[in-house]
């Protein structure tokens, strides 16, 4: 591969020291803010949020660091966590690194198999998991493994039991040993999504999150989402992905409050209790949002309100970029609209709301100046597990809906000569464990790390994730097609869950459509038509009716070529559960194309 070009670079900020570890993150904090609240842990009655300071949690994590001293762990040992998302899940991050260890994050839906594979070739010592059935899933390993000595289950007092092993262990050794541990240390092995093969562990050192936090933090675009005591997030996606993990220690370094629950299943009520300012969720969150929105206001003048509303807010966002900037006239429906519509939207975020991060996936341009529109910037950024998350993001000040920003501050992106996106900094992972021959493929000649993704750099540095290069289509008359834009259009309706674009050797693009369950009887109602389950809803000739359209709608991004002439609704979803989405929601495509082979047929009448 050649020297890339074109290229964009942002420069770091501040000075970093080899001594700058996790640890050096939380008593950082400690020193400069001890009895500010840096948690709040939701009670188990009530779903009232609690203050914990920040001398009471770093007491906590020494407490904890000294069990792990007790139970034998000794600096690099691996820790594996099997959770949901939870205070205790932070808690034992810290612990873990303030001993030397490496915490594994195992997703809490993995199977026995998933599990094992992450538990063996990280050699975990210990397990962590939350409740006795996630125990029991991986208690087997003990007498098949020489490495797993014990599975400690978080529901059975696992963090007492720890703290239990540490009552004559000085706290100075946990001093020590948080002293001994470098920006060069390991701090986690992740595994990837695996939609490919079998998973990959990324090994982060302490200097990738480091080089990430202090830079976000201190960039002053970035520091009034972030930075101070007035800021506050409410974590609901699953720490086991870097996402997560990125913004957990990034909310320890800048001074904002954090909460943590499960999953989004009572997000409404929890974002009501705790009020974030700032929020981190994937597209598909901020497309519920949009459309339960939607779907609330019911048919009749109510939903054509709601539709007016939302087209003011797209419009009145896409006017801010410009010269003139809206018009009075605007500005005025924008008032009228924000009384009737945009603050009851913004009430069932927390009502405090006014940035989001969205990654994961593509956000689309619609949803991006929508809520732009109503007085919530989502701020979209790119990333992936082996850059410990961000590697460009739109910042306060930087923003062009549509992209994913320009580079993070002290990172580097470059596009290669197949249209690759490439990246360079601090904050790349050092390696693939144990795979010292998928690390090597995963690097230019010059060192940059060759990302997968396809995108382009716009003249101010900006980038746009086009597709994945794995992913792009060849149809039988030569066309090259990268599905993500079609399939992330589609996913914006209502009645969709999720697509998956075919056509590999084909005469044309087809498309498999799965219906969003939770929406379909809203939406039915709406639309002035009678109950009905999702196999009757995928053969109706009303529904198919209004997914045509969508289609239609969609193929306004792309050329007649590219364009989904016939598509298939399946009468089942792909979720994690049955196997087709991995933990961070991306869809299993190779997966999904084998086992549905026949369906696939039926699009091209084979």
């Amino acid at each position: 591969m050649n020297a890339p070009r074109p290229e964009s670079s942002t420069p770091g900020l501040g000075h970093l020291e080899p001594s700058m570890s996790l640890p050096w993150v939380l008593s950082d904090r400690l020193s400069r803010d001890p009895a500010g609240v840096i948690f709040e842990r939701k009670a188990s009655l009530g779903g009232r949020f609690v203050p914990v300071t920040v001398q009471t949690f770093a007491g906590e994590v020494t407490a904890v660091a000294k069990g792990l001293i007790g139970l034998g762990i000794e600096p690099g040992d691996r820790v594996a966590i099997m959770a949901h998302t939870s205070y205790e899940w932070t808690l034992l991050d810290f612990a873990a690194w303030s001993v030397g260890a490496v915490p594994v994050p195992i997703y809490e839906t993995s199977s026995a198999e998933q599990a094992e594979w992450i538990i063996t070739n990280s050699q975990a010592r210990i397990v962590f998991a939350e409740t006795r059935a996630m125990g029991a899933l991986v208690s087997p390993l003990i007498e098949r493994t020489e490495h797993l000595e014990q599975v400690l289950v978080l529901d059975e007092d696992a963090i007492d039991t720890v703290i239990g092993h540490g009552t004559d262990v000085p706290a100075e050794r946990v001093t020590e040993r948080a002293a001994a541990t470098s920006m060069d240390s390991l701090a986690t092995i992740i595994y990837t999504s695996g939609t490919t093969g079998r998973p990959k562990g990324v090994e982060l050192t302490h200097g990738n999150f480091v080089h990430l936090v202090v830079n976000g933090s201190d960039d002053p675009n970035f520091s009034g989402v972030v930075r101070g005591s007035d800021k506050r997030t409410l974590l609901f996606m699953p720490l086991a992905h870097v996402f997560a993990r990125f913004i957990q220690v990034l909310c320890v370094y800048s001074g904002a409050a954090m909460g943590h629950v499960p999953d989004a299943k009572n997000l409404v009520a929890d974002l009501d209790a705790f009020k974030p300012t700032f929020l981190l969720a994937v597209p598909r969150v901020f497309e519920k949002v949009y459309n339960s929105a939607d779907a609330k206001a019911g048919g009749g003048a109510k939903q054509r309100v709601f539709r007016w509303g939302a087209k003011v807010a797209i419009t009145y966002s896409r006017a801010l970029e410009t010269p003139e900037g809206p018009s009075a006239a605007l500005k005025a429906q924008r008032a009228l609209a924000d009384r009737l519509v945009y603050q009851k939207i913004k009430a069932a975020m927390g009502g405090n709301l006014a940035w989001a991060v969205s990654g994961g996936g593509p956000l689309g341009e619609r949803l991006g100046h929508f809520f732009r529109g109503i007085g919530v910037g989502v701020l979209e950024g790119y990333g992936l597990t082996e850059v410990g998350a961000p590697t460009t993001v739109n910042r306060p000040g930087l923003v062009k809906i549509g992209t994913v920003g320009p580079p993070y501050p002290g990172t580097s992106v470059a596009i290669a000569e197949d249209g690759q996106v490439l990246v360079k900094g601090a904050h790349v992972f050092r390696a693939y464990h144990g795979n010292p021959e998928a690390t090597a493929e995963a690097f230019t000649e010059d060192g940059w790390f060759i990302t997968g993704d396809l995108g382009e750099l716009d003249s101010d540095g900006y980038l746009r994730i086009t597709g994945r290069k794995k992913e792009i289509i060849v149809t039988a008359g030569g066309k090259n097609v990268a599905p993500a834009m079609l399939e992330d259009r589609l996913r914006g309706h209502p009645l969709v869950s999720q697509v998956v674009v075919v056509g590999e050797g084909r005469p044309f693009i087809g498309a498999l459509i799965t219906l969003d369950a939770e929406m379909l009887p809203g939406w039915l109602a709406n639309h002035d038509l009678p109950p009905m389950t999702v196999d009757q809803a995928a053969t109706d000739e009303r529904v198919l009716a209004a997914l045509d359209r969508a289609v239609t709608r969609a193929n306004e991004a792309v050329s007649r070529a590219e364009s989904i002439r016939k598509f298939k609704v399946l009468t089942i979803d792909f979720t994690m559960e049955n196997g087709y989405l991995t933990p961070s929601q991306k869809v299993k495509r190779a997966k999904v194309i084998r086992d549905f082979a026949a369906e696939i047929d039926d699009i091209y009448g084979t």
